[in-house]
């Protein structure tokens, strides 16, 4: 069985900041536990760290069975399925699949490279190569619907983001690895595929650390919580239910040790700066005054404890602006390939959800409402003064990449250093002002696109599942800016807790029509032989 064990660990980011400071855990096996924590807080780094991607700054950290992974963001859009199910095999099978793949380049009339192919076939047979494509054959079944060999050069930009996380769990869940590393896995997914994960991963022998901000998921399958806060990392002995609580007992623990540390420093302080001044008076008073100055001493050498750690406090102002009334109208619009003609009218000031399985075309809605070339008949017109503003919800942003948040909203909006850093702050992302874009953590990049939807001024917000990514008090922070928000709000959404801050529902059906409904519709994926190509 596997497990995954953290001794001593201390990870220092490359600008020389502690991320992580010697902390210890483990995960027993067979364990399902939650990982959770805020945003940049080091999730993330955890897990890379725990799968061999990253080296450790000082510490150990152990595994046993084989360990698989699925990363925030899974594929490029460029792969193919047989690439994209590749990269949640078994080290052993990544490899020799790149042997044979540069064998099968190389090889010519000559003995030599014959031999090698001959080679490298054999290795891909013993690691198992050509097994796992039997189970692959059983996980596009399951997620699209369609056999492996149907599938297995179709480009990944062609899934949605929830076919894609499904497509390499059902990977994970069926292969051989005995220790799974899940960064986000509910992400993208909808309801009633979050539902299945939940029944996979109550089902499931595997010892799991799964990343996620659902608090329905994390409730339905955790048994164990690891916490990752101001740089330690904390294990909660039961499941996500009663970790708040505990959570809570534990700062007013830290509290109550830190203010004990700090009046047992000022009673040490206060006698041997009494017992100096009588020292100075009396000799016989010198040899006390020596034993509590080295008291004092070691007391300060030892440390105070760790302090509680810091509440978030991310201020969202999204403002808008006032626009014509009608703020968006659709007109026997009809996405090419995946849905019938339908009209629309939304008004300025409207909250509409649009809410949907996956690959129903939901996102491919919102990117033409955001102006991308995306196939369709009818016509989309925006209201007079409508600006656009549009998260994107894999955080593709070729625009962002290669570039610090403090030079995208500095340089790149035009605001002078002191404002743009004073709004970096306000989204808890002025510590990571110098990291390129693409090295962010997923939350931090969902706050960052929220910044910038604030500082541009948009009017319409196109939001492709905002809170995705972000951890629960930012998701709060969102929630109570779309509040106070004078604009239109247009969200793709699986969350039910969001959605049900919304006052109209546009639910794309798997038989292709869209139309609108009087409450959420969290209707099941797409039925298995129906995906529709593109």
């Amino acid at each position: 069985m596997g497990y995954v064990e953290v001794a001593h660990l201390t990870q220092t980011l490359p600008d020389g900041r502690p991320l992580l400071d010697d902390v210890s855990f483990r995960v027993g096996a067979g364990v399902v536990a939650g990982l959770v924590g805020p945003n940049g807080a080091g999730k993330t780094t955890l897990l890379r760290l725990i799968a061999g991607d990253l080296a450790p700054t000082e510490g150990e950290i152990s595994t046993s069975g084989g360990v698989g992974v699925l990363r925030q963001f899974v594929a490029p859009p460029s792969a193919t399925v047989r690439e994209l199910l590749l990269s949640a095999a078994p080290a052993r099978i990544r490899a020799s699949a790149a042997t044979l793949l540069a064998a099968e380049a190389a090889l010519g009339d000559d003995e030599s490279s014959q031999l090698a192919y001959a080679a490298a076939i054999s290795e891909h047979l013993e690691a198992g190569g050509y097994e796992i494509e039997v189970v692959w054959d059983t996980c596009t079944t399951v997620a699209l619907g369609l056999p492996f060999a149907e599938v297995a050069t179709r480009a990944v930009g062609t899934l949605s983001g929830g076919e894609q996380k499904r497509l390499v769990l059902a990977a994970l869940l069926r292969g051989p690895d005995e220790v799974l590393l899940l960064d986000e896995p509910d992400n993208y997914l909808d309801v009633p595929a979050k539902e299945w994960l939940e029944g996979e991963l109550a089902a499931s022998t595997k010892t799991v650390l799964l990343v996620s901000h659902d608090r329905a998921l994390l409730a339905n399958t955790t048994s164990r919580v690891v916490a990752v806060e101001d740089r330690d990392v904390w294990v909660h002995g039961g499941g996500f239910g009663t970790f708040p609580r505990a959570r809570a007992e534990r700062v007013a623990r830290i509290d109550a040790r830190r203010r004990q540390w700090e009046e047992e420093h000022r009673r040490l302080r206060d006698l041997t700066n009494s017992l100096r001044q009588a020292a100075a008076r009396n000799d016989s008073v010198a040899s006390a005054y020596r034993a509590a100055r080295s008291r004092l001493t070691r007391f300060e050498q030892a440390g105070p404890p760790r302090r509680p750690p810091k509440e978030q406090n991310v201020r969202m102002r999204l403002r808008g602006g006032r626009t014509g009334k009608r703020a968006l109208v659709c007109t026997d619009l009809a996405l090419t390939g995946l849905t019938a003609p339908f009209g629309l009218e939304v008004w300025f000031g409207e909250r509409v959800a649009v809410l949907g399985a996956n690959g129903t075309g939901k996102s491919r809605f919102l990117a033409l409402l955001a102006g991308e070339a995306v196939p369709h008949e009818g016509s989309v017109e925006l209201g007079a003064r409508v600006a656009p503003g549009y998260f994107v919800q894999t955080h593709a942003r070729p625009d962002l990449d290669g570039r610090t948040p403090a030079e995208i909203v500095v340089e790149g909006l035009g605001l002078d250093r002191e404002d743009g850093m004073s709004a970096l702050a306000r989204y808890e992302i002025a510590p990571a002002w110098n990291q390129p874009f693409e090295t962010l953590s997923g939350g931090q990049q969902a706050r960052l696109q929220i910044l910038l939807l604030e500082l541009t001024g948009a009017t319409l917000l196109l939001l492709d599942e905002p809170t995705d990514n972000l951890d629960l008090a930012s998701a709060d922070a969102l929630q109570l800016g779309l509040r106070t928000f004078a604009g239109t709000v247009l969200a793709i959404t699986h969350d039910r807790w969001f959605a049900a801050e919304f006052d109209r529902f546009l639910h794309f059906g798997a038989d292709g029509r869209v139309r609108e409904v009087p409450e959420p519709v969290w209707e099941s994926a797409v039925a298995p032989g129906s995906l529709r190509p593109l």
